[in-house]
């Protein structure tokens, strides 16, 4: 075969191939429906939400105080929790120490309501200070930060010593405020480190102060964050021991995660 003729069969092989390719046709796409990215099931449970009026908790909470006693609770040195139940509220008894739940949980949505005292004397982190300590370890703040100014990382709403609040959002003594926590317990590898850290977000009177904030650790007075592998753990109210007024809490439930 001549140059020429080897050319035109390359040429018209070419030409078959193209038409071939062109020929050959694939079924379409399916039209989307509606339906096609919907699923009913499994449904989520129902529950009953709680009364803001009547400080009801959701009908699936487990209730810490319910205004009568403190039989959710223990101290933390053993025996009955001592602090004092008075007008659907406890205050702090600071002689007796700190408190814990009875029950120990893992993650969860906990709502807390405490009170600074009208009148409070003090100033930074004497006036009003406390903390809600997750499984135990992991602080949250409590203090009156109602113009009074102290460090950011150990102000209302921290998660203490390490992340500041977004915000102050402190209502005066003598008011109400409102924590809800949801609360993310870590899970640990088997040489003892996270393998995913606790997180939390902290909305105080509606206004977030810490917004799935990864925790570093345990919440140290004195040094920085250690990684202490655990299980799950009781809820802990600080009795700290500032000269001034104590706070009190009600309206405790919690929702397992």
């Amino acid at each position: 075969m001549n140059k020429r003729n080897s050319l035109l069969f390359v040429v018209a092989c070419t030409v078959c191939m193209t038409v071939g390719a062109q020929q050959k046709e694939y079924p379409q796409r399916e039209q989307m429906r509606p339906g096609m990215s919907e699923y009913w099931t499994p449904q989520p449970k129902v529950v009953i939400p709680g009364d803001i009026h009547t400080q009801t908790a959701p009908s699936d909470a487990i209730v810490l105080f319910d205004g009568k006693n403190l039989d959710a609770w223990e101290s933390t040195k053993g025996g009955a929790a001592q602090w004092t139940v008075r007008d659907d509220a406890f205050t702090v008894n600071k002689k007796a120490g700190d408190i814990q739940t009875k029950q120990k949980f893992d993650s969860y949505q906990l709502h807390i309501e405490w009170l600074i005292p009208e009148g409070i004397i003090g100033s930074s982190q004497a006036r009003g200070n406390s903390g809600i300590f997750m499984q135990g370890m992991y602080e949250v703040q409590v203090l009156d930060c109602y113009e009074n100014e102290t460090y950011v990382n150990g102000q209302t709403g921290s998660i203490y010593k390490q992340t500041p609040p977004l915000a102050n959002a402190m209502r005066k003594p003598g008011e109400w405020n409102v924590y809800d926590i949801i609360y993310s317990a870590p899970i640990f590898k088997e040489d003892g480190t996270y393998r995913v850290p606790p997180t939390i977000t902290v909305i105080h009177n509606g206004v977030v102060l810490q917004n799935h904030t990864t925790i570093l650790g345990t919440t140290e007075y004195i040094g920085f964050p250690q990684v202490t592998p655990h299980g799950a753990g009781s809820i802990v109210l600080q009795s700290h021991g500032d000269p001034s007024a104590p706070i009190s809490f009600r309206n405790v439930w919690l929702r397992e995660l």
